[in-house]
């Protein structure tokens, strides 16, 4: 059995290698109080981009929390992300106004463009396909944002001029 009591093949009873850039971060919560753990989880999303499983042990052992506690916190709050994002975030409006004007269409031509559905990151790490609740675009219905460029009045049938200067 492990350190930690369980069955699991967690590697608790010997202290892991913390890269250097994560040692930083740890340096800002000295204290090891569970309190902690939120915010270091924002932290090191910050500066990686996402959470790896390599960085949940780690904050677990700084933290001494159970992996499952930290792994649970990490997925029951939307604003954390398990997988890296693609290189450029695709934003489709939800919003009243949106529907109204045809975004689900404008999803449904992303979704088969890309090959992925909403929340999915290309194979080749190009573009994460997100649906939000509204952009505050509602006069330019149906709006999509791509990183900060918003394109608005948009139709289905721009879509694949859109990705394809995005793919340059």
């Amino acid at each position: 059995m492990s350190k930690c009591g369980c069955r699991c093949s967690c590697e608790s009873t010997a202290k892991r290698e913390i890269p250097e850039d994560l040692a930083k971060i740890f340096a800002n919560y000295p204290t090891k109080k569970r309190e902690y753990l939120i915010p270091l989880l924002q932290d090191v999303q910050e500066k990686y981009g996402y959470l790896s499983s390599d960085n949940l042990l780690n904050i677990a052992e700084h933290l001494n929390l159970p992996a499952s506690k930290v792994y649970g916190v990490a997925t029951f709050y939307n604003q954390f992300r398990l997988i890296p994002l693609g290189k450029h975030i695709i934003r489709v409006c939800r919003g009243t106004a949106c529907h109204v004007k045809g975004s689900n269409q404008i999803l449904e031509t992303f979704q088969t463009e890309l090959g992925i559905q909403a929340g999915e990151t290309t194979k080749d790490g190009l573009f994460t396909l997100e649906t939000v609740a509204c952009l505050g675009a509602c006069s330019i219905a149906p709006v999509i944002v791509i990183d900060e460029e918003f394109y608005g009045r948009l139709a289905s049938k721009e879509v694949p001029a859109i990705l394809k200067k995005f793919k340059k």
